[in-house]
């Protein structure tokens, strides 16, 4: 607020919210002499940083459809963005060069990246928050190669670690566990799981396809895709899903409580077992704290929803709201540019007469 619209770009406020959710993240060691890097309810604080995340991309790929931007709709944003975002690389020159329907394909991709994997954060089963990682940083990592836009994609990748587990980072450190080979027929747990992730896989391509009317068109030899949904339709389903989302979202910090809980009555010594304990009651008071504020600039993308909300929960949110620890998102909301860009021109003489 100090550099006013200079400082007031959504990747600031999405700083602000980080940081401060590091406070409850970072180790808070009382007991040095019987400290550890792991806490029971370390689990708990850092899945916050797992629904900041949501919120960022989820609200980011809905504002899109919302705002009624053409060329959002039309896919064709990416036909304009590259030449006219702020600080293009020079990767962006080689980008605008593709064909216009890859470029539209490339907008499918980011509207599935941003609105329908996003839900997989929350999923019980480990690949599937891989392969939502990976779909994350592979966006953030492409719009770093075709524009500069500072911190904000370097801290979404780092956010996006959250869907990580220390087993899949020991693996790029060279540290990961060896698998006993699997037994044979497979168990019924694995099968099950197995089952169900073909099943995700399977029904994201089926949403995307009906969705964005993609065909291949054998004779152009070219991707054909179009917005095969209405203005009307988008916002009836975004105002069904936005508050089954914040039950999911409850429903996954609910276990993550739970098992942080059962860790707590794991540890041995009734001393050390009552001083989890205690921690455990006070970071997830504050988790739940957190979450509930974050309800509100949340559900800003469907204001019906908005109002259903407790309102206890505005009240809590109206309490903190200056402080900016929770904030609404919703980048790239519109394409700019599309009828040119305005430049700064600065011109100098020294003779008054010849200008350059």
């Amino acid at each position: 607020q100090v550099g006013q619209v200079f400082l007031y770009f959504q990747w600031d406020s999405l700083l602000l919210e980080a940081g401060f959710l590091a406070v409850l993240v970072a180790p808070l060691r009382l007991l040095k002499w019987r400290s550890t890097a792991w806490r029971p309810h370390d689990s708990v604080t850092f899945w916050l940083v797992r629904w900041l995340l949501f919120r960022l991309m989820f609200a980011s790929g809905v504002v899109k459809l919302t705002s009624r931007c053409p060329t959002w709709w039309g896919l064709t944003a990416l036909t304009y963005h590259y030449e006219t975002q702020c600080i293009p690389t020079p990767v962006a020159w080689f980008a605008h060069q593709l064909p216009v329907w890859f470029q539209k394909f490339s907008v499918v991709a980011t509207y599935v990246i941003e609105i329908a994997i996003p839900v997989l954060f929350f999923a019980p089963i480990r690949r599937l928050r891989l392969f939502a990682f990976y779909s994350q940083v592979l966006l953030q990592v492409l719009i770093i190669l075709t524009g500069n836009y500072n911190f904000f994609n370097m801290l979404t990748i780092v956010l996006a670690f959250s869907l990580l587990d220390e087993e899949h980072v020991g693996r790029w450190l060279g540290r990961g566990k060896r698998r006993h080979a699997s037994a044979w027929p497979p168990s019924l747990l694995s099968f099950l799981s197995t089952l169900l992730e073909l099943s995700t896989y399977g029904l994201l391509l089926y949403w995307s396809v009906q969705s964005f009317g993609l065909e291949i068109n054998w004779e152009k030899r070219l991707l054909d895709s179009k917005v095969a949904f209405t203005y009307h339709e988008f916002t009836t389903w975004l105002h069904a899903v936005t508050l089954p989302l914040v039950g999911l979202g409850f429903l996954s910090l609910s276990l993550e409580i739970l098992f942080a809980l059962y860790r707590c009555f794991c540890i041995r010594g009734c001393f050390w077992k009552l001083w989890a304990m205690l921690q455990w009651a006070v970071f997830a008071t504050a988790t739940m704290g957190m979450f509930a504020v974050s309800l509100v600039p949340f559900t800003y993308i469907d204001y019906e929803s908005n109002g259903k909300l407790w309102p206890g929960i505005h009240q809590m949110f109206g309490a903190v709201e200056r402080f900016q620890v929770v904030n609404s998102y919703g980048l790239f909301r519109r394409m700019t540019g599309v009828g040119g860009r305005p430049e700064v021109v600065l011109e100098g003489s020294y003779d008054k007469q010849t200008w350059t």
